[in-house]
């Protein structure tokens, strides 16, 4: 059985060099690395104001709200959602995740696949400079 604990993660904080805005702490919680065979999750929080940044995934998202109130923008929609809300996102629709609440945001990303799922950011993460986030790679560097 595969299991993880959402008040337990070790979470990484990512900036972007190109807005200040563009700031979030994040983790994979459960993808191939930790033996998932057709499906994966992304858990970030974000502080008010601050937002995901601008980007495509490789694979079909649902966003799910787990606290605070966010802004999700799809291609040209947008929509406010709060604790408990569901969005999804297509696969390689351009989106951004915003916290518009006055307190920290908690989302978890499900994503159909576990292995081959690629994020393409419009602006770099810091630290590192990359605007690819590739769940194959993460896979292969735990096997490692």
């Amino acid at each position: 059985m595969i299991t993880t604990n959402l008040t337990k993660l070790e979470l990484s904080a990512l900036t972007s060099k190109a807005d200040s805005f563009q700031q979030c702490r994040v983790t994979f919680p459960l993808l191939g690395a930790h033996g998932t065979k057709k499906s994966a999750t992304v858990y970030f929080e974000l502080e008010p104001g601050d937002h995901l940044g601008k980007h495509t995934d490789s694979a079909e998202e649902l966003l799910y709200v787990i606290e605070g109130e966010v802004q999700v923008s799809i291609d040209s929609e947008t929509s406010d959602l709060g604790q408990g809300s569901i969005a999804v996102v297509p696969e390689m629709a351009p989106h951004d995740v915003k916290n518009t609440g006055s307190k920290k945001a908690k989302v978890l990303g499900f994503f159909g696949g576990a292995n081959n799922i690629v994020a393409t950011f419009e602006h770099a993460w810091e630290p590192g400079g990359e605007k690819k986030v590739d769940t194959a790679a993460m896979t292969e560097q735990a096997a490692c």
